[in-house]
Order: C-alpha cells, then sequence, then structure tokens
C-alpha cells in the first residue's frame, strides 16, 4: 500500500480546495507510478479542503 507521505509527495503545489479528479491530474503532472494514481482515483468524489482531508480519506480506504 502507498503512503500518504508518498502520495502527498506527488500532490506538491495542490491548490485546495480540490476534487478527486484534480488530485488525479496533479499527481499525473508530477509523474506519480500507478499505484499512486490507483489509490487517488479510489477517493471518494467529494471537495478535499487540505493535504490532512487527503489523508483522512485513505486512511478510511484502508
Amino acid at each position: 500500500m502507498v503512503s500518504t507521505g508518498e502520495i502527498q509527495q506527488f500532490l506538491h503545489g495542490m491548490d485546495y480546495p480540490a476534487r478527486k479528479n484534480d488530485l488525479v491530474k496533479k499527481a499525473q503532472s508530477n509523474n506519480a507510478p500507478g499505484d499512486v494514481i490507483d489509490m487517488l482515483s479510489k477517493l471518494p468524489d467529494q471537495d478535499f479542503n487540505s493535504p490532512v482531508d487527503v489523508n483522512k480519506a485513505i486512511g478510511k480506504m484502508s
């Protein structure tokens, strides 16, 4: 499983609030590996107001 720290590394420069699709696009533009993209793609389609919100959502998935 991908760590939240690794995911945040590939979300560097993300402007919040952001939707799931925004997170995926930012990770892709930061050359994230497939497992990071897959994890972000599985997040609920909602507004994420901060990196903490993203980490919480990832934590609920595991």
